[in-house]
């Protein structure tokens, strides 16, 4: 992981987990753990977050096939937390927002709700073009 997923200075924590969907609750204890040792009273919605943008790695990148990766990326932000799911990224989909979900779909809703919650979020492909980071940044509490 480089200076273009998440910046070093204020790194608060970095796990690599494997590209299944067992993994999605493995992100969410490891940022609950990452925000509380940091004083953070309120992880709920960076949990919720992280779940998602998980979710979707394993779903919708490379790094759901056999031997496929995610790292999840927790760091201070000014008055922000920022985390980041780097994946293995897609050469046939890249993240991209609904207006507004589908009310009777069983998905697709991940990146409408980052949307939604976050103070910021965004999405770039790292200079190597093998790795997809998506970001979202929350307010310290």
């Amino acid at each position: 992981m480089g200076a273009e997923t998440v910046p070093e200075l204020g790194l608060l924590g970095r796990v690599d987990l494997p590209g299944v969907a067992e993994s999605v609750s493995s992100a969410r204890r490891y940022v609950r753990s990452v925000l509380e040792n940091s004083g953070q009273k309120d992880t709920y919605d960076a949990e919720l977050l992280v779940s998602e943008l998980v979710s979707n790695a394993v779903r919708h990148s490379e790094s759901g096939r056999v031997g496929g990766q995610v790292t999840v990326a927790v760091a201070n932000h000014g008055d922000a937390i920022r985390i980041a799911v780097i994946d293995e990224g897609s050469a046939t989909c890249a993240p991209r927002v609904p207006a507004e979900p589908d009310e009777d779909a069983e998905g697709g809703r991940g990146l409408w709700l980052v949307r939604e919650v976050a103070l910021s979020w965004g999405w770039h492909e790292c200079a190597s073009g093998r790795r997809r980071v998506v970001w979202f940044q929350l307010a310290r509490r």
